[in-house]
C-alpha cells in the first residue's frame, strides 16, 4: 500500500510530468486524476486544492535551489565563482525540470490562484539577492568597485536566467537553457567587471 507522503510525492511528480507537455491545457483536477488513476476525492485526501499542489512544486524548487546556493556560498570563497556556479545552477535545474520551467516564468500559473505567482515573485527575488549578496562578496575581494550597482548587476543577471528559461519553455523544450553557457558567461563576466575600478 502506497503510504500518503508518497502518494502526495506521486501527485505532484505526475503534476510536474504534465505540464512537460508543450501547449498543454490548463491542467484540471479531472485529468490529473485520471493520469493517476485514482478519483478526484483521493487527490483532496492529499492537498485541499489544486493551488496547494502547485504549492508543493513551487517548494520543491525552493527547497532544491536553496540547498544548493547556500553550499555554493558556504564552501566557494570566490564571489564571481559563486555568482557563476548560482547562475548555472538556475539553467541546469530547468534543464532538467521541464514543467517546473513552465511554473517558474508562470506559464503554468495564468489560470491559477494569483497568489501562486507572489510566491514564484518572492522565490526569484530571493534568487536575486543571493545574486546580489555574491557579487558584494567579489567586491570586498578587489574584483568589482565597492560602489558598483549591486542591485543593477543582480537583476541583469536573474533577468538573464528568466530570458532562458522562456525561451525553453516558449520553444517546446528544444532550446536548452544551458546551450551557450560557455560562451554567455564570459559575456556575462565582462558586463559585471565593467564595475571594477583601478584606483584601488
Amino acid at each position: 500500500m502506497v503510504k500518503p507522503g508518497e502518494k502526495r510525492l506521486q501527485i505532484l511528480q505526475t503534476l510536474a510530468g504534465m505540464l512537460e507537455i508543450p501547449k498543454s491545457e490548463k491542467i484540471t483536477t479531472a485529468a490529473l486524476a485520471a493520469r493517476l488513476n485514482c478519483s478526484e476525492a483521493a487527490l483532496y485526501r492529499h492537498f485541499a486544492s489544486k493551488a496547494q499542489m502547485f504549492e508543493g512544486l513551487i517548494e520543491f524548487s525552493e527547497t532544491s535551489l536553496f540547498g544548493v546556493i547556500n553550499q555554493i556560498s558556504g564552501n566557494e570563497p570566490d564571489g564571481l565563482r559563486q555568482v557563476e556556479l548560482i547562475l548555472a545552477l538556475l539553467l541546469n535545474f530547468s534543464q532538467r525540470n521541464r514543467g517546473m520551467t513552465r511554473v517558474l516564468i508562470g506559464d503554468a500559473l495564468v489560470h491559477e490562484n494569483e497568489r501562486l505567482q507572489a510566491r514564484i515573485n518572492l522565490l526569484l527575488d530571493k534568487i536575486e539577492a543571493a545574486i546580489k549578496q555574491a557579487l558584494r562578496v567579489a567586491a570586498t575581494q578587489g574584483r568589482l568597485s565597492p560602489n558598483a550597482d549591486f542591485a543593477g548587476l543582480a537583476n541583469l543577471l536573474l533577468c538573464y536566467v528568466i530570458g532562458r528559461w522562456q525561451q525553453y519553455a516558449k520553444s517546446g523544450f528544444t532550446r536548452e537553457p544551458s546551450a551557450h553557457w560557455a560562451q554567455q558567461w564570459p559575456m556575462l563576466c565582462m558586463a559585471c567587471l565593467s564595475q571594477r575600478t583601478d584606483d584601488g
